[in-house]
């Protein structure tokens, strides 16, 4: 299980790398986080000064940690222990720091004499305790407030046990100077967002010379952990307990009982840390106070530092055993959804004009395969232009001024403004024509309107396709190529579109249809006895007007039907038509002159959408790599 104690602690450096750290960070892809919350891991937990830095560094062997009054621990450290070979020598690194070493793991003696004779820095582990301060700083500042954003430190040597420990901000009740006022909750809040998680091991760590029933620990541990399965408590400053007192009730499980046995712990005195008592030599002198004290010897044998660090290894071990098949379908789910982002996203662009050619050409067309589906009916929005010919033309037909124009009295004023000085003989054919023709100019307005219309429909179907065009998601400079292009195209289909429609109507007022005229009876109107009425009194009645008019009305009815049906096919074929085949033909042509560097404008990715490929590979490649790596260490077992 030694490996996939190890492989547990790469993907949890792989989350903090891409900024997944379960509820303490925002992921870019949703299904993500729960990846660190399915990883067993082990969580200290403990109010200030309760004696948390000094149990991390006897189970590590190395005094490394910052110390100081008040919140020292600012942001979450992920202590990751890992078992050497033999004589190997001790060394550090931290995730924000990769291939770089920290190899001042020495006894204090042996410091000095290093800084006597090289002029080094001095103390034990001051540089690991120099970066883990700096690193702080840089988050959280220097005014003590607090970062979720953890640390991920790893060290390695012969003389620790295969191990990871989430060291948080100590529990307090109190905010002191300097201090936001918020801090006391907001590092409640931190704590309960790790021990929450159902796969977090919890070591509660309490001093013996305070009450239990005060302990932060304890008391936040019971309120998400109420059985006390996944607690398991640690009792510190076993030796400054009043004389006369133990601690043997809690020890042994009495006084209050969890799952998982206590531990008790004989910590460095402050004097201790001052006077630069090495690991080992608090190490002997703890197995030393359990092995002769008379409350504790019969409990020796699982007392102590080390002790601890085996038993929360070997504990660490099985539940990553038993979660193994959880954790291989969360990332195989994961894996999955990467894939399906990474066909939506698509590869790097190519470097080459050629290349570079090619993309441009394949993304025209899928947004050209787009604008056709709207088109032909495949996508909704061409419906509309059916709509336009359907019933916005033959309302604005019907609504059109012919019976203003054809009045009584406009029928006299324009007959007897084409008769001039001398009357019409049998009919007032100019009276017709200019009637006519008035009449007819009237329609040029609805039928530009429809071209219009269009226009306006064909415009929105590009705008929408762009947008529903998956490939073209990644280049916002080619969208707006593409947009720039096809509204040029469209504008001159309208212009086409508008002379052609504008035509058809001028040429039914070049050309009469003569058959019609022919049709209507010319014969004069006769009296009571007869006899004709006189040819003056005819042309002039008010009966000949009203006949002349219902003519014309009856004439230009029947145009108005036939420009009905023929607009729309001029305005199908030069509009809707041409989008459908050539929209992009003069986009081709200059896109056939363009060099690389101008066709590289195009393709220039969002940066955003960039990073995203960027992380969503670099996830991909992790998961991919731990589920081989999960299921060599199953096979080999």
């Amino acid at each position: 299980m030694e490996s996939l104690i190890g492989l547990v602690n790469r993907l949890q450096n792989a989350c903090t790398l891409l900024g997944d750290y379960g509820s303490a960070g925002d992921s870019v892809f949703s299904s993500v986080p729960t990846l660190w919350e399915s990883l067993p891991s082990v969580v200290v937990v403990g109010g200030q000064s309760s004696g948390k830095s000094s149990v991390l560094e006897s189970i590590v062997g190395r005094d490394f940690l910052p110390r100081g009054s008040g919140i020292v621990t600012r942001r979450p450290l992920v202590l990751q222990l890992h078992k050497t070979e033999p004589r190997v020598e001790d060394y550090a690194e931290f995730l924000h720091l990769p291939k770089q070493r920290f190899t001042d793991f020495y006894p204090f003696i042996y410091c000095i004499t290093v800084v006597i004779l090289n002029s080094l820095l001095s103390c034990s582990s001051a540089m690991v305790r120099k970066e883990i301060q700096d690193e702080t700083d840089k988050m959280t500042g220097t005014n003590r407030r607090i970062s979720p954003v953890p640390i991920h430190l790893t060290i390695y040597s012969p003389n620790v046990v295969n191990l990871t420990l989430i060291d948080l901000p100590g529990l307090t009740k109190v905010a002191i100077e300097g201090q936001p006022e918020a801090i006391v909750r907001d590092i409640e809040s931190m704590v309960r967002s790790y021990i929450l998680k159902p796969n977090c091991i919890i070591l509660a760590i309490t001093p013996a010379n305070q009450d239990i029933a005060t302990s932060d620990a304890i008391k936040l541990s019971k309120e998400v952990d109420p059985l006390g399965e996944r607690t398991f408590g640690v009792l510190t400053k076993l030796d400054l307990m009043d004389k006369g007192t133990n601690a043997v009730d809690i020890l042994e499980g009495r006084a209050y009982q969890l799952r998982h046995p206590w531990v008790g712990i004989v910590n460095r005195s402050q004097a201790d840390i001052n006077n630069k008592v090495d690991m080992v030599a608090a190490r002997q002198r703890e197995h030393e106070f359990f092995a002769t004290s008379l409350d504790y010897s019969h409990l020796a044998g699982r007392m102590g530092s080390e002790y601890l660090a085996k038993l929360l290894s070997k504990h660490l071990e099985a539940e990553i055993k038993a979660r193994i098949p959880a954790i291989t379908s969360l990332i195989n789910h994961s894996i999955d959804e990467l894939e399906r982002e990474m066909s939506h996203i698509g590869n790097p662009v190519a470097v080459d004009a050629a290349a570079q050619l090619y993309t441009i050409l394949e993304l025209c067309r899928a947004f050209e395969r787009v604008f056709k589906e709207h088109l032909d009916g495949g996508r909704p929005g061409g419906d509309r232009i059916f709509t336009v010919f359907d019933s916005q033309l033959p309302a604005a037909l019907r609504k059109l001024p012919f019976d203003q124009h054809l009045s009584l009295q406009n029928v006299k004023r324009i007959v007897s403004q084409a008769d001039g000085y001398h009357p019409h003989l049998i009919a007032p054919e100019q009276a017709y024509r200019r009637l006519i023709d008035g009449a007819l100019s009237y329609i040029k307005e609805p039928a530009a309107a429809s071209v219009d219309a269009i226009h306006s429909i064909l415009k929105e179907l590009v705008r929408r396709s762009i947008r529903e065009t998956e490939e073209l998601k990644r280049f916002p400079a080619l969208q707006n190529e593409i947009a720039s292009a096809a509204y040029d195209a469209l504008e001159r289909f309208r212009g086409d579109s508008r002379k052609t429609t504008l035509r058809l109507v001028e040429m039914e007022s070049s050309y009469l249809t003569v058959d019609f005229f022919r049709k209507l009876p010319m014969e004069p109107e006769r009296g009571s006895a007869g006899s004709p009425i006189s040819s003056t009194t005819d042309r002039y009645s008010e009966g000949h007007f009203r006949r002349i008019g219902s003519n014309v009305s009856s004439y230009v009815a029947m145009v108005a039907e036939n420009l009905r049906y023929t607009i729309p096919k001029a305005v199908v074929h030069c509009q809707v038509r041409e989008a459908g085949r050539s929209l992009l033909d003069h986009f081709y042509i200059q896109l056939g002159r363009r060099n690389s560097k101008q066709l590289g404008a195009l393709l220039n990715e969002d940066p955003l959408l960039m990073e995203r490929r960027q992380r969503f590979s670099r996830r991909l490649e992790l998961y991919q790599s731990a589920r081989d790596e999960i299921d060599w260490v199953l096979r080999s077992e």
